[in-house]
């Protein structure tokens, strides 16, 4: 796992640092974006139940419900959300797949928003997450 960038990013009145991590994982792209992008891929990985309804998603956690739009896809590439309790705000959290062009060397970067004070612990969650999805790929 590498971290590649934390940097503050203003917006109304609050204020969140935005973080990128990038992980190594050994699996194809093609079905990294079906874990990724499906409510069954996430299901498997993110959290224990994810439902659609067209670009609104339920993830539930220990019988908590978060709902998150998709605001963007790019098909084997990366999924985007935001999260409707900060529908207002510029944050989002998106999932991106890299393919190293010369290695082939395949990477999930995770790009998400956090407040100052919680940072380290939201990307020791997103390291368990990634982790999950490893061990459900048989790539860990």
């Amino acid at each position: 796992m590498y971290i590649l960038s934390t940097y503050n990013i203003n917006d109304t009145m609050d204020e969140k640092i935005k973080f990128e991590m990038e992980f190594p994982i050994h699996a194809s792209p093609q079905l990294l974006y079906q874990y990724i992008s499906t409510p069954s891929g996430l299901s498997e990985w993110f959290a224990e139940n994810v439902n659609s309804r067209g670009e609104l998603f339920k993830f539930i956690w220990d019988g908590v419900e978060e709902h998150a739009k998709l605001v963007s896809k790019k098909s084997g590439e990366r999924i985007k959300f935001k999260w409707l309790a900060d529908e207002e705000s510029s944050y989002y959290f998106e999932i991106k797949i890299q393919v190293d062009e010369i290695t082939k060397d395949v990477s999930i970067i995770v790009t998400d928003f956090s407040e100052q004070d919680e940072v380290e612990e939201t990307k020791m969650l997103w390291e368990n997450q990634i982790s999950d999805l490893k061990q459900v790929l048989g790539s860990a």
